[in-house]
């Protein structure tokens, strides 16, 4: 372990050890609706679900058939999992003959036009929203928009923020010192992302029905009658093949600082993209997308990592993080979990926290664009080939076995481990660190090496055994009792969402086209004080 990770430790242990209790979490979960015989469900957003527009837990994400779960905030792993569980329960229940598909790659989808855009309603709002995933379907196609992943939010509590700062000795404001530490934070996980990759990757397969006639560089092994796999690979989801803007891989947003963050990212926005453009903003009177820029709005730019802030109603992120600071931190790059039946477990959320502590406490020197490139590099490897014996990734310039850095960093993060157990007087989070070690000492017991092992050992296809998982899980939620909502709490909830957007539309003052320019019109201020 390093000397500054062990003196920081040492320093937190000492002085205030409750400081860090408080960590606050909310969980993201993508799944796609699916019929009995594991086709893309081509029904609307069911009703009893409430508006997608505006229920707090409920929403969709591209597509009407793609289903998104929100938990609220919370300080505890436990609640957080209880209240997924109680969304998934109540979800289920109320899709009649339709089930959730429990993996990141989609099910069996024999033409991307059978993917329906979601819809938000006749709100300007609402239109842009759907405006902005139509743009997505002329750039990219909708094939890999149907992509499922889990997104991990995580902030510190105050209580820490306000001890570390005194500790570093720091005379800014306490706002500017925390986004500044998220900011290194982000810049450890891009070097050590790999990692997660290679423990929670679970996507090693995928339906042939995927790449729809098109060409792939990678050689694929067919298996059955229609799935694709690479022996080694840990998570497709997160290859090129997943969501992927080559436009994007000019831009340089780094994360050095965050009014460079926002100044590169904004630059992305208002940079033309000349094969945007020739796909049209208005074409005989209907829009395609929302401007030809290489980005229409911030959340198109693909990272495993968001620094985030909560915004207003109408407001771009980057001017809220500008004007606010960062707030908290979006992890992107997990897989569904298709060994959960809500897509993620408690020991995956305590081992997070440990990583992105330890990315915190870890020393975090500046990351440059061509440093960035081979973070990059080195996550494809892993991607692909992670459970490859003797895989090698580059690390400070040098060649270096993955087993061997992985092995240092879980030594690194065990100290870490001790001192979140000290602070909340259990060992889960040591006790995270040990299971997930196994996996670094045998990669079949990775989530991508148990589930290819299962589909050899049963010669099915990636599909079928998916759909049995899917009308497995279905049946475990509906008799699993609510833990923290109850039914009257999802109905109520349902009801006043669909209240809440018929208000929405009931309010608008201005065209869409007003709309679209009064969003736009803002622009980040991106000088010293914000950061």
């Amino acid at each position: 372990m390093g000397s500054l990770l062990q003196q920081r430790l040492a320093q937190l242990s000492a002085t205030h050890p409750q400081a860090i209790v408080g960590i606050l979490h909310g969980i993201e979960r993508e799944t796609l609706r699916v019929n009995a015989d594991g086709t893309l469900a081509q029904t609307p957003h069911h009703q009893a679900l409430g508006s997608a527009l505006t229920h707090p837990w409920i929403t969709t994400d591209f597509s009407e058939s793609l289903l998104e779960f929100i938990t609220p905030v919370s300080d505890s792993i436990e609640t957080t999992l209880a209240q997924l569980a109680d969304i998934h329960h109540f979800t289920v229940s109320n899709l009649s003959d339709e089930q959730l598909w429990p993996a990141s790659m989609p099910c069996f989808i024999s033409d991307q036009q059978q993917i329906p855009f979601a819809r938000y309603g006749s709100s300007n709002v609402g239109r842009m929203k759907t405006l902005y995933r139509k743009g997505l379907h002329n750039r990219y196609g909708s094939m890999m928009q149907a992509i499922s992943g889990v997104h991990f939010n995580f902030s510190l509590p105050d209580s820490f923020w306000q001890l570390y700062q005194q500790q570093l000795a720091d005379n800014n404001s306490l706002q500017d010192f925390i986004s500044e530490q998220y900011l290194a934070l982000i810049r450890n996980y891009k070097r050590n992302v790999w990692l997660l990759v290679y423990l929670f990757g679970a996507s090693p397969a995928m339906c042939k029905s995927f790449l729809e006639g098109r060409a792939s560089r990678y050689p694929f092994q067919l298996l059955g009658k229609g799935t694709l796999y690479l022996p080694y690979a840990t998570s497709l989801r997160m290859s090129d093949l997943g969501y992927t803007n080559s436009a994007q891989s000019s831009l340089n947003v780094t994360y050095n600082s965050l009014p460079e963050y926002i100044s590169g990212l904004h630059a992305a926005i208002s940079m033309p993209s000349e094969e945007y453009r020739n796909i049209g903003v208005k074409v005989d009177g209907e829009y395609q997308q929302l401007n030809a820029n290489v980005l229409q709005i911030e959340n198109e730019f693909y990272s495993t990592i968001r620094p985030k802030r909560t915004t207003q109603s109408g407001e771009r992120p980057t001017c809220a993080l500008a004007k606010r600071g960062v707030e908290y931190i979006e992890v992107r790059c997990l897989d569904v979990n298709p060994f959960s039946p809500i897509g993620i477990t408690a020991e995956q959320m305590y081992f997070l926290d440990v990583f992105l502590l330890y990315c915190l406490l870890q020393d975090s020197p500046a990351l440059s664009a061509a440093e960035q490139t081979v973070t990059e590099q080195n996550l494809k490897k892993v991607v692909t080939d992670g459970r490859r014996s003797n895989l090698d990734l580059l690390c400070d310039g040098q060649p270096r076995l993955m087993q061997d850095w992985a092995e240092q960093l879980f030594a690194d993060m065990m100290p870490v481990a001790h001192y979140l157990d000290q602070a909340h007087q259990h060992s889960k989070y040591s006790g995270a660190l040990k299971q997930f070690y196994l996996s670094l000492l045998d990669p079949a017991q990775t989530y991508s090496g148990k589930l290819l092992n299962s589909l050899m050992a049963s010669q099915q296809n990636n599909g079928s055994v998916l759909l049995q998982l899917s009308a497995q899980y279905r049946q475990q939620l509906m008799q699993q009792p609510y833990q923290y909502y109850n039914e009257q709490q999802f109905t109520e909830a349902a009801a006043l969402s669909i209240q809440a957007q018929q208000q929405i539309e009931l309010q608008d003052t201005v065209s869409f086209e007003q709309y679209i320019a009064q969003y736009y019109a803002e622009v980040p201020a991106c000088d010293k004080s914000t950061g």
